[in-house]
């Protein structure tokens, strides 16, 4: 039995984001919003060699996560949309909380870095890059010109 909506168009979409149910404690959506877990949590160690980088994309599939590097920085970014059609399925859809959209993120990684030096690899919902350390090419030294 469906139960008319008294709070719009999808009760259960109303009734969800009612102050004080389901919140279960989550900190981060009472701080950011309701739409942080589309934020891509990272975490950077730092090695003697390199560093590396975690990204959490969890729900993502490989060939929708771009790399790029320009001018420095390495950006990713991570796009999906979902199924529309619903057509055919067990069910009708009544609340739909998984994310659809894009998200990028960018980190500032050095001109002398290049694509080749970057070690990436996806699995298990994570992105694991390796980034190595470059000694930046030493500045020119200043040398004076005399003026006759």
């Amino acid at each position: 039995m469906l139960l008319p909506s008294i709070f719009g168009e999808n009760l259960f979409d109303d009734w969800m984001d009612m102050p004080g149910f389901g919140d279960f404690g989550n900190v981060e959506k009472k701080l950011y919003g309701k739409h942080a877990s589309h934020v891509m949590k990272t975490d950077v160690r730092e090695h003697d060699g390199g560093y590396e980088i975690d990204i959490d994309l969890p729900g993502f599939a490989k060939d929708e996560i771009t790399l790029s590097l320009e001018n420095g920085y390495l950006s990713v970014s991570a796009a999906k949309g979902l199924d529309k059609d619903e057509k055919g399925k067990n069910g009708r859809i009544i609340r739909r909380e998984r994310y659809s959209g894009a998200m990028q993120r960018s980190f500032y990684v050095g001109k002398d870095i290049t694509e080749e030096d970057i070690k990436a690899k996806y699995e298990n919902g994570v992105l694991k890059l390796g980034i190595p350390k470059k000694e930046a090419k030493p500045l020119p030294e200043k040398r004076t010109i005399t003026i006759e």
